[in-house]
């Protein structure tokens, strides 16, 4: 199984989880690239080398206007809103309709933490202009070097939030800052004797939005290991590190919610698994059923990551009509993954290939497929027949 599990021993930031994950990459310039022509406005990525304690990693300088966070008093931009930065991600960003979903996702749990925190409606919470679009484009550059790199599961070590006070636009807070705090509910966190905020409300919602286990490093054949370099110099390392391998443990255990209803619409089902799957569900399947009263009705099944229980729950209560939730853990056996790009006269196609217990398959993935098949006038079936002859 496709590991990555992440060192947070020095916390969690946006900016050095981009560098770590961009290290695990074979051309992480190229990469660079990509991420510059996103479209994120005014947001220009630069990745450059660095040291801490001897040890040589990367820094990713995230400009906004030319400008870093920080740089300048927050006051003297513009203020976002919530409904702005999903225009921003939706309508402007040339990114997959999967990753659209994981940055709104992600920086929706954001906004719900400040809303949380200073007591109003999430309509109501804005970010000053250089910090909001900062925040977009590292939760963009994650989610866009997650679905490159596709590991099948994503393992971290416990949080190190640092400790004493840190200075913000509301004054002088406790570290972790309430809003990092409101998003770390349910994960293990520790302090230390490293004076300093460690891990940042991005950060935070990055490691909520995509680890679903944490602990120590499982057993693993370690294939690529990258070291994220954050700006400020401690007397350790203060870098996030990426572990990237091949775990050989092919079992593993998810949780099984499920539940009935009889009272949403084929728009409104259909909606609600869209929200499911952003909220980080391995499945989500319907069943036709019979209920009381001789009613026709919908039982929905979810699959996810015991980590990510919590958040599927409180979302399955917000878009369906359901008013219980009913939950087991079950075991899977599973096969290894693995996704390559191959080169085809209809453009590079991405193509998962599946192995273990005897059996070995691959499949193109299914944007690609789409793609090939809108741009050429063919249907799926075609197109997939297409890319096969090519590729033999």
């Amino acid at each position: 199984m496709k590991t990555l599990y992440l060192d947070l021993g020095m916390g969690a930031a946006g900016d050095m989880l981009t560098a770590a994950l961009l290290e695990l990459l074979p051309e992480p310039d190229r990469f660079v690239e990509k991420l510059n022509a996103v479209g994120i406005p005014g947001v220009r990525f630069e990745r450059e080398p660095a040291v801490k304690c001897g040890i040589t990693g990367t820094h990713v300088r995230v400009t906004v206007n030319g400008e870093e966070e920080g740089e300048a008093p927050h006051d003297h931009h513009h203020h976002s809103g919530m409904d702005e930065i999903e225009h921003i991600v939706r309508g402007h960003l040339d990114l997959s309709d999967k990753v659209k979903e994981q940055v709104l996702a992600t920086y929706q749990q954001i906004a719900a933490a400040e809303s949380r925190v200073h007591g109003v409606p999430v309509t109501d919470v804005h970010f000053h202009e250089v910090g909001a679009m900062d925040a977009i484009a590292d939760v963009t550059a994650v989610c866009l070097l997650l679905d490159e790199l596709a590991p099948d599961r994503i393992v971290a070590s416990p949080v190190h939030v640092g400790a004493g006070h840190v200075r913000c636009a509301h004054g002088i807070l406790p570290v972790p800052a309430p809003a990092t705090a409101e998003l770390l509910k349910g994960i293990p966190i520790y302090g230390g004797a490293i004076d300093g905020e460690l891990c940042t409300p991005t950060g935070a919602a990055l490691v909520r939005q995509f680890v679903t286990a944490f602990g120590e490093m499982p057993v693993m054949t370690v294939e690529r290991v990258g070291y994220g370099m954050g700006k400020k110099d401690f007397e350790r390392a203060n870098c996030v590190r990426a572990i990237l391998g091949e775990s050989a443990d092919r079992t593993d255990e998810v949780v099984e919610l499920s539940f009935n209803v009889d009272d949403m619409t084929a728009e409104e089902i259909g909606f609600a698994t869209e929200m499911l799957f952003a909220s980080g569900a391995n499945e989500v399947f319907t069943v036709p059923v019979g209920m009381k009263k001789n009613r026709p009705g919908t039982l929905i099944c979810v699959l996810c990551e015991p980590g990510r229980k919590d958040e599927i729950v409180r979302t399955v209560f917000k878009h369906t009509t359901t008013i219980g939730v009913r939950e087991s853990a079950v075991k899977r056996t599973v096969l290894d993954r693995a996704v390559t790009t191959v080169e085809s006269p209809y453009g590079a196609v991405s193509k998962k290939t599946s192995q273990g217990c005897g059996v070995t398959r691959s499949k193109y993935e299914y944007d690609d497929l789409a793609r090939v098949a809108k741009e050429n006038g063919l249907s799926l079936r075609e197109a997939r027949k297409a890319l096969e002859n090519a590729d033999k």
